[in-house]
């Protein structure tokens, strides 16, 4: 981080042209790994029944230019960047891009349920942080369960 480009947080949503398999979506994370990892841009990628929720840190720079390379992919339709903030310390600095598959509760499945994925497109921008503040809670707690289970 420079005071010429500060550190930021994104986070974007889109929706993919088509459905992408586990096979699509392990490639997508390979490449997009590495570009991270050599831009210094850090953050996690959700996934989920054609939907993409995604968070990038970096430098202000390496993050514009990595969001004009998805709003190019034609496997990303309707990105939208719901929340764009600078950061002081990054929230995922030992991940070039953690990723957690996600499946929802068919509907009524579970009484009650309210489901974040729906809330970041509401565009209230208070259910967009509590959401994204619950999805980042559920991937920590989903990812330190598999280290302590592996």
């Amino acid at each position: 981080m420079t005071e010429e480009q500060p550190l930021v947080s994104v986070v974007y949503c889109s929706t993919a042209t088509k459905p992408l398999s586990d096979g699509e979506l392990a490639d997508l994370l390979i490449i997009s790994r590495r570009h991270n990892d050599a831009r210094d841009i850090t953050g996690l990628l959700l996934y989920r029944d054609g939907e993409f929720v995604q968070i990038l840190e970096g430098d202000r720079y390496d993050v514009d230019q990595t969001m004009a390379r998805i709003n190019a992919d034609p496997r990303h339709t309707d990105v939208r960047v719901l929340l764009e903030e600078p950061l002081h310390t990054r929230r995922f600095a030992d991940w070039t891009m953690g990723y957690q598959p996600m499946i929802a509760p068919s509907p009524g499945e579970v009484r009650g349920y309210r489901d974040s994925f729906d809330d970041l497109r509401m565009g209230d921008h208070d259910m967009m942080g509590r959401a994204l503040m619950e999805l980042t809670m559920w991937f920590r707690v989903r990812e330190s369960n598999t280290r302590i289970s592996a």
